[in-house]
């Protein structure tokens, strides 16, 4: 593209009118000669050095305002990378050249301008109503962000943006949750909804999959994309070396009303081997909210239980006395390796961090029947053989002191609990990061935006995050792949 100069303005003034009145006679109202554009915008872009064009057979074809930074209207808006931006506007076509492929030149001499001026992205919008707009931005490879209003416009507006470098850091994501509920967690909630605002539709809601690649239960960004898409549009930008393999986590909030199931994982080998291929499951659980008097959960087998003695406890249906069972407080920390036999109490709220496993094996299910008196399936013969009597955990008790504190540190995953009363740097993201606010209400920060976020709001942070920070007064867990 050329950089116009005065020489041109008369001519490019004619040439936005030309356009202007086309877009208007196909029913297209986000521009109109003399409000949006007008002589005085034309004239100062030139003035400025900013407006570009395109000429076919020595006519302007098509033109664009180039601009390193970005308009005042797009700070504060939700953007998906970038920290130097750039952006453009009053991108046009001639009627007589459409269809001809000039738009996309058009934006690759824009993005190359950009580029050259150490911008690390590219930002833009159009009206909703612009289709053909839409498709050349999509076609181009930028991606929706979300919505916007220009003061006195008589459309909604959408944006886009693109990364233009490989090393372009990429935004914090908020997820939105899938959720289980009824006859899926009959032993479920409303705790959920009345603590953190979760938008659930039944009073049986048992878990909110925060962060979730479980096909038909995936979570989502704010724009609806699941998680998966999200992954094979950024790759290992956003996910690192966990790009190669299976998505390795599967984040929860779960709402115990009532008891659970005791139940125990498999370790991969075993799932392997049994289960089609699938992986096992290591998890670990937060402890966020019990019952005034306490909560308490099922954690291992009493010491000195044999696996007959178990077997033949299971088969009558009295297992209970061989169950270990541990007292506890919202801010413990239980590690919970596949063969542990666990199960959670009544009136826990927690933040379970695991493989991403769907294999559950049941031991016991306290006889409950659902409404046609029916008993859920139980699988004793394989929670026997992957059930480790040996192991004795107890929960971890965390200190409350400001600051950054890994907790955990398996070869699953890893888990650090901020607490916040001003400024913390988060660590180093390894491959991506999941952070969940748990207490209170924190401000995500980085170079040139931020994130506000409550307690029971989680984001996903890439591999090629900018460096981050949590502002306020709160709690938050950051759990990354081992």
């Amino acid at each position: 593209m050329i950089q116009a100069t005065e020489k041109e303005l008369n001519e490019l003034i004619s040439f936005y009118q030309v356009v202007t009145d086309n877009m208007e006679e196909n029913a297209l109202t986000q521009w109109h000669w003399g409000r949006y554009p007008n002589e005085d915008m034309i004239r100062g872009d030139v003035e400025a050095g900013r407006l570009y064009y395109l000429r076919e057979d020595d006519e302007i074809a098509a033109a664009a305002v180039v601009i390193i930074g970005q308009e005042p209207e797009y700070a504060g808006l939700s953007w998906t990378c970038g920290i130097h931006p750039g952006s453009f506007q009053r991108l046009a076509v001639h009627p007589s050249m459409q269809g001809a492929g000039l738009g996309g030149l058009v934006l690759d001499d824009v993005q190359q301008l950009l580029r050259r001026s150490g911008c690390d992205c590219v930002r833009c919008d159009t009206s909703t109503k612009n289709k053909a707009a839409r498709r050349l931005y999509e076609k181009m490879g930028f991606r929706l962000c979300g919505g916007m209003r220009w003061e006195g416009a008589p459309d909604d507006f959408i944006t886009f943006d693109k990364p233009l470098k490989r090393e372009t850091p990429i935004w914090p994501i908020r997820m939105i949750p899938a959720f289980r509920d009824g006859e899926m967690t009959p032993w479920g909630g409303k705790r959920l909804a009345e603590l953190y605002g979760k938008e659930t539709k039944d009073d049986h809601t048992g878990e909110s999959l925060e962060v979730s690649c479980i096909p038909g239960l995936e979570s989502t960004d704010t724009a609806g994309r699941k998680l998966p898409d999200l992954i094979r549009e950024f790759g290992e930008k956003l996910i690192g070396r966990c790009v190669d393999r299976p998505f390795p986590l599967l984040l929860k909030l779960i709402d115990a009303k009532e008891q659970l199931s005791v139940q125990v994982h498999p370790d991969d080998a075993y799932a392997a081997a049994r289960e089609n291929g699938k992986a096992g499951k290591n998890e670990a659980w937060l402890i966020l909210d019990t019952p005034e008097e306490g909560g308490e959960l099922i954690y291992g087998i009493r010491p000195g239980t044999g696996k007959q003695e178990l077997r033949d406890a299971c088969r009558k249906g009295e297992p209970e006395p061989l169950l270990n069972r541990v007292r506890l407080r919202p801010g413990d920390v239980c590690y919970i390796p596949a063969g542990t036999v666990h199960s959670i109490g009544p009136g826990v709220v927690l933040y379970e961090l695991g493989d991403t496993s769907e294999v559950t094996y049941r031991f016991y299910d306290w006889d409950r029947t659902d409404e046609h008196g029916k008993k859920r399936e139980l699988q004793l013969d394989k929670a026997l053989d992957v059930t480790n009597l040996k192991r004795q955990l107890l929960p971890v008790r965390v200190e409350k002191s400001y600051g950054v504190k890994r907790v955990l540190t398996e070869d699953s995953f890893t888990l650090d609990l901020l607490r916040v009363s001003g400024i913390e740097t988060l660590p180093e993201i390894q491959a991506f990061g999941l952070l969940t606010v748990t207490e209170g209400e924190l401000l995500l920060r980085w170079a040139g935006s931020s994130m506000k976020m409550k307690a029971g709001e989680t984001c996903l942070l890439a591999k090629n995050s900018p460096e981050l920070a949590v502002e306020g007064v709160g709690v938050a867990a950051l759990a990354m792949p081992g």
